[in-house]
């Protein structure tokens, strides 16, 4: 980890580069000011992993009454590896306001611009424990991808004080809960991508489509939610206590921290947790877990952000 490397990556992004970002010293400084953590895993730890997605892959197709298919791209990471990984997706969600911005002093934004994200990446590098990317926005027809960034578990579990195999177990049902809905629903990235970018082309140009992004909430909502009702249901142990202590970490820490979690939208992203497992356990409980599965069936079966926090509206909308 070289904090000087990481200055000068960001210090010379400026020039003549085209783009408000420079996304090479991007990369470069985000790696340099973040330690890699070791990947030397043992035969059984590989094996541990394999088992847990596998495993996963089962209780879920069978609690949920889902079909899907694991994505080809599954990596076990350090911190390095997870920023190689989202440095393409960090550039495609940029891409419009790159795009469209105006800038008065375009040297000294394109330092600033780069360092923040370099600062965002590194930060999220270090704390990010699994992550299923559904490659939105996308130009390619590239798999999604599954990872596991492996020096952060096996840190988290540690500072936890939680046996590490049964919290990496955890963290794999997790994730591919969440493999589990896109899978179920093949147009659920388009639908994601649409609205995304009707309120990044809004922002581009100084405005804010606000139905856009309340339905990329909506959304994104139903996404967390979901995947906490297959969690509830699927894990074969009791958790309660790793998400008492995970949620404890989150909301302690220095004041530095929680400063940029909170601009980084973290708690949104708990509160999108809360509000849709809320919204699936009320579903599954009156009608069960595949009256639930049926939100993945078309578009039209999203819950609107009433339904949300009225379940038996959507169920009387959905399943008469």
């Amino acid at each position: 980890m070289s904090l000087f490397r990481s200055v000068r990556a960001v210090a010379e992004s400026t020039g003549d580069g085209s783009g408000a970002i420079d996304w090479e010293a991007v990369a470069e400084a985000a790696q340099a000011s973040t330690d890699p953590g070791s990947l030397a895993l043992t035969t059984a730890e590989r094996e541990g992993y394999a088992a847990d997605v596998r495993d996963a892959r089962a209780r879920l197709r069978s609690v949920g009454d889902v079909e899907f298919d694991l994505p080809r791209t599954i990596e076990i990471q350090n911190r390095h590896h997870w920023i190689d990984a989202n440095i393409r997706t960090f550039e495609r969600v940029m891409r419009p306001i790159e795009e469209h911005g105006v800038t008065v002093l375009p040297g000294v934004t394109r330092v600033v611009n780069t360092g923040t994200m370099a600062f965002v990446l590194s930060f999220l590098a270090r704390h990010v424990l699994g992550q299923y990317d559904p490659l939105l926005l996308a130009d390619s027809d590239d798999d999604h991808g599954l990872y596991f960034v492996h020096p952060n578990i096996v840190r988290v579990a540690g500072l936890l004080d939680v046996e590490y195999p049964r919290f990496r177990r955890w963290i794999a049902f997790h994730e591919v809960a969440h493999a589990a809905e896109f899978g179920a629903a093949p147009w659920l990235p388009d639908h994601l991508e649409t609205r995304m970018e009707r309120g990044l082309d809004a922002l581009a140009e100084g405005e804010l489509d606000r139905e856009a992004f309340r339905d990329l909430d909506v959304a994104m909502t139903a996404v967390e939610g979901y995947a906490e009702l297959l969690m509830d249901r699927a894990f074969d142990d009791e958790y309660a206590d790793l998400r008492e202590k995970l949620d404890a970490r989150r909301q302690g820490g220095g004041p530095v921290a929680r400063l940029v979690r909170r601009l980084l939208g973290l708690g949104l992203k708990r509160r999108q947790y809360e509000r849709g497992a809320r919204f699936f356990r009320a579903v599954a409980d009156e009608r069960g877990v595949a009256a639930a599965s049926r939100v993945w069936d078309r578009p039209e079966n999203l819950p609107t952000d009433a339904e949300l926090d009225d379940p038996a509206r959507w169920l009387r909308r959905i399943d008469p």
